[in-house]
């Protein structure tokens, strides 16, 4: 085959692939200037608009309520995790205070300890 032979060829496949691709990506006239048509403010909105709407408000307040959730699980999880460290320290403190003060009777608590 010469190179003009294979260039026809070539030019004739694009022109087949294009047309029968144009019916897919392409819309039609009517369907193209509906969409360009714009809706002024005071004309209602349709149904679909609507219901686009309702699910990225529905989907945004999902969102808020998950991150919400989360922040509040994880201060509930701090909180926790403050108080076990507070009552280590204060279990600590205590059993160093019972230790110091022992009077050798059992149990060692300041309150056994016996006044005449």
């Amino acid at each position: 085959m010469t190179w003009s032979q294979v260039l026809l060829l070539s030019c004739l496949s694009a022109t087949v692939l294009l047309c029968s691709a144009k019916q897919k990506i392409f819309m039609q006239e009517s369907d193209a200037s509906n969409f360009l048509k714009r809706r002024s403010k005071r004309s209602p909105k349709s149904q679909d608009e609507v219901n686009a709407e309702n699910r990225q408000k529905l989907r945004a307040d999902e969102q808020r309520r998950e991150y919400y959730e989360e922040q509040r699980s994880e201060f509930e999880n701090f909180v926790e995790e403050q108080k076990d460290e507070q009552e280590e320290r204060n279990r600590e403190t205590v059993k160093q205070w019972r230790q110091w003060h022992y009077d050798r009777l059992y149990p060692s608590y300041l309150y056994n300890h016996h006044h005449i």
